[in-house]
């Protein structure tokens, strides 16, 4: 960055000539304050407790404590661990920036196929370790999106790409999981209620924790839930156009407010069973 300081011009006429060093100095001084201010990290803000990567990029890690929300967009995709260490990392060569205060912070993987820094982000999967009590919310785009260990409240969606979860969620959650042209696939998935959506694409769920409410929907592909052993009963709505549907799972009966199920597709199979 340049920056310039000039003295106004000033008639000299009945003034004693002072010495100029002093205001010289002033002037690199300023331009010193300048730099300081706007250099570095190119031009990002910095965030207190974060630490900047290499490659240019503008963040490695931070803590977050559990319960926070976290929430990462990527014009790719993502993979998402977690992991007891308390702190929010990219590897060191991933471009990231980190943004955000109190409880919600978001982490942003820009994708520039120009940029050597940003082209690994464009329809890649860059590794996020995050605290496993976290609150996430992933945005993706022509990638997919890959949680697992992560015990806390899920809302994850992505265009071209398959959703895939793998021993996360908690009991008292609702989990939201969303793809268009890909699948959703969960294993070892808590909540307390879940949402399910594809296009172009299966649902395949298998829950370990039977939730008050759960909607499964497609319209080429199949929607396969498989409860607890123990499940209880549920009111459940499992239609289809071009294809069969299995449930195997009690039925509840009208007294109170049931458990409930709906499973729907087009084209595919719907399926419900205790494992």
């Amino acid at each position: 960055m340049t920056s310039s300081w000039s003295r106004p011009s000033r008639s000299n006429s009945g003034r004693t000539s002072r010495p100029r060093g002093r205001p010289a100095r002033a002037g690199c001084a300023l331009v010193s304050l300048l730099a300081l201010a706007a250099c570095g990290h190119g031009g990002d803000r910095a965030v207190p407790g974060a630490v900047p990567g290499e490659r240019g990029g503008t963040f490695h890690k931070a803590a977050l404590a559990d319960g926070s929300r976290l929430v990462i967009t990527t014009q790719g995709g993502v993979r998402v661990v977690g992991t007891d260490d308390g702190s929010v990392s990219v590897d060191g060569t991933t471009l990231a920036r980190w943004d955000g205060d109190g409880s919600t912070h978001t982490l942003d993987l820009p994708c520039d196929q120009g940029d050597d820094r940003a082209r690994d982000n464009c329809g890649g999967m860059p590794l996020i370790q995050v605290p496993s009590g976290v609150t996430l919310t992933v945005r993706a785009h022509d990638a997919g999106i890959d949680v697992s260990d992560v015990r806390g409240e899920l809302r994850l969606s992505t265009v071209n790409g398959d959703v895939t979860v793998q021993d996360s969620g908690t009991k008292g959650a609702r989990q939201h999981l969303v793809t268009r042209n890909g699948s959703v696939r969960a294993t070892g998935l808590a909540a307390r209620e879940v949402g399910a959506e594809a296009v172009n694409g299966d649902v395949d769920l298998l829950c370990t924790t039977s939730p008050d409410a759960l909607d499964g929907v497609t319209r080429n592909g199949s929607v396969r839930v498989t409860l607890p052993a123990g499940a209880p009963s549920y009111a459940t709505d499992a239609s289809t156009v071009n294809g069969r549907s299995t449930v195997d799972v009690p039925a509840a009966g009208s007294a109170g407010h049931p458990r409930r199920l709906t499973l729907r597709t087009v084209n595919g199979d719907t399926e419900v069973h205790r494992g």
